[in-house]
């Protein structure tokens, strides 16, 4: 019996890369109708960015907008780099956008919080991109060699591939 592949997680990290491997998603659910669930995982600041807050904004208030501010602009980065992928499919390419059924920002720590939410969502295909490091590699980054190792459904890791349909120029 052939596996079914009914929903797609597709995490993102708002990369270029990784709007190369939203179309190798979107190609896989038109064609086997599955939902297409899109992830984004911002790390929670590190403690040299925590200590660099505190030293140069003192003011508790200032340092709380700051960190609001950054949220903002993930979900702002997020929803232009989505409205120009899916504006630029025509025809029943379009209709793909149908099938997303859920686009989600959390914070933590990119590699468990994929598997964590590919369980969640019952998913059966995990998609991202890899890193593109040059013109001679392309460097598997931590994040997805750390999916790649602990998932337990299959994951399609894709790299980078400037075929000139670049929506993110």
């Amino acid at each position: 019996m052939k596996p079914t592949i009914r929903n797609i997680l597709f995490a993102t990290d708002l990369s270029q890369n990784s709007t190369y491997a939203l179309r190798h998603a979107a190609s896989l659910a038109q064609v086997t109708g599955a939902e297409i669930h899109v992830l984004h995982v911002s790390e929670p600041l590190s403690d040299d960015a925590r200590v660099a807050l505190e030293m140069f904004v003192l003011n508790e208030e200032s340092r709380k907008q700051a960190t609001e501010r950054r949220g903002e602009m993930v979900h702002k980065l997020l929803a232009e780099r989505q409205e120009r992928f899916w504006g630029s499919l025509t025809g029943n390419d379009a209709k793909i956008r149908d099938q997303v059924t859920s686009i989600e920002i959390i914070e933590g720590y990119p590699a468990e919080a994929i598997l964590r939410r590919a369980r969640e969502l019952d998913c059966d295909l995990i998609v991202l991109g890899a890193h593109d490091h040059g013109f001679t590699h392309t460097f598997l980054g931590t994040v997805a060699k750390r999916v790649l190792r602990r998932a337990d459904i299959p994951t399609l890791i894709v790299p980078y591939k400037d075929d000139g349909y670049n929506t993110d120029k």
